[in-house]
């Protein structure tokens, strides 16, 4: 099967998680980890979510949990709505957010059905009340479920329109102490130029945030960006369908990118 291909005959994409083997003796090199997951990653041909898709992403993030870091998601919501391109159209800008926002709880309840089915406790905290179908989001409370051992998923972004999801993720990986943000793409890390239009392109092992911005890349939008630097946290970008990556990042093996402060 090629790339986007499954055994469900509708391209969802299963096919992108290639088989590798991950050791079951991983240490935990970051103790509290925020995941950033793009609404697209949950996206199958023809369908918003993917369910075979989400059942690949927690046995991931299973994997992951397993080696004993405490584990926060933050999901986005573009492949059931992108308020950007609606506000660009003409709808309010506002309202277009809040829309997008109210996609990612729909994505984080995906996750959490997914997660629990795998046997993974998991809490869904929301930035708009909602109390029938999620916490609502107490940075205490998250802390406490985070030490427990709980996989948190944080959804509808920060509750205020304006604020992409990379925001929400920077912000909330600056509220729990999170050593570490994961931000999981479709490739392999930073490179100095698109990868899928020059082939020659250079992939960056370690990067500063100073380098990152001189050089205009787009490793996340500039908001998010500037929480990180400011609180030093460090970001690695990493291809989330390559099988068990989520886990040999928390575990500290080079995946990917790492923005931080000072190359290594």
């Amino acid at each position: 099967m090629g790339r986007g291909d499954c055994c469900c005959g509708v391209g969802c994409g299963i096919a992108d998680w290639v088989g590798v083997s991950v050791s079951k003796k991983a240490k935990v090199r970051y103790r509290r980890v925020l995941l950033k997951l793009s609404g697209e990653a949950l996206q199958g041909d023809g369908e918003s979510i993917c369910p075979r898709i989400v059942v690949a992403l927690a046995d991931e993030v299973k994997m992951a949990a397993s080696v004993g870091a405490q584990l926060a998601m933050v999901v986005g919501g573009g492949n059931i709505w992108r308020g950007g391109v609606a506000a660009e159209a003409g709808m309010d800008r506002a309202t277009a957010d809040y829309m997008g926002m109210l996609a990612t709880v729909i994505n984080g309840l995906a996750l959490q059905d997914a997660l629990e089915k795998a046997g993974v406790q998991t809490r869904v905290m929301t930035s708009i009340d909602m109390r029938n179908v999620a916490e609502p989001f107490i940075r205490r409370r998250a802390l406490r479920h985070l030490e427990k051992g709980r996989v948190v998923i944080f959804v509808a972004g920060t509750g205020n329109p304006y604020f992409t999801t990379d925001t929400t993720a920077a912000l909330r990986a600056a509220e729990i102490g999170a050593s570490v943000l994961l931000k999981a793409t479709k490739v392999d890390g930073i490179y100095d130029r698109d990868p899928k239009k020059h082939p020659g392109a250079t992939r960056f092992e370690h990067i500063t945030y100073v380098d990152a911005l001189h050089r205009r890349l787009r490793v996340m939008d500039a908001a998010a960006f500037s929480l990180c630097m400011e609180n030093h946290i460090p970001i690695m970008v990493f291809d989330m369908f390559r099988k068990g990556n989520i886990r040999r990042a928390i575990s500290g093996q080079k995946v990917g990118t790492l923005v931080c402060d000072q190359t290594e």
